[in-house]
């Protein structure tokens, strides 16, 4: 049993590293464990502590409550983004930020 499990971290190690293993014994634990990896679901985005300081930042003050820009399209409201969608790239141009927003308007609201 121990064995078995040794192969198993081993399989994963090399998976994670991207390393293939050409062992007959193993091939089948480093596809499933490639598979579960690549498929598992991304964590919720939530609005108000990850989205909105990036707004904030960035849009600050026009999108937000007092600016000149609010009445039309509030950036403290998710449903505002949504609509927008990527359209906002023309102000956001991080790539960490870029892929917060896209993963949050890809989930469900």
């Amino acid at each position: 049993m121990r064995s078995v499990l040794i192969l198993i971290a081993v399989g994963l190690l090399l998976v994670e590293s991207g390393s293939t293993v050409k062992s007959a014994r193993m091939p089948n634990v480093v596809a499933s464990a490639r598979v579960s990896a690549s498929s598992a679901p991304k964590a919720r985005i939530d609005f108000d502590t990850q989205l909105k300081p990036i707004f904030q930042s960035k849009c600050m003050p026009c999108h937000f409550s007092g600016g000149q820009m609010y009445d039309r399209l509030p950036f403290d409201k998710p449903a505002t983004i949504r609509k927008l969608g990527t359209k906002l790239f023309t102000r956001i141009k991080e790539e960490n930020d870029r892929r917060l927003i896209e993963d949050f308007l890809t989930q469900s609201p």
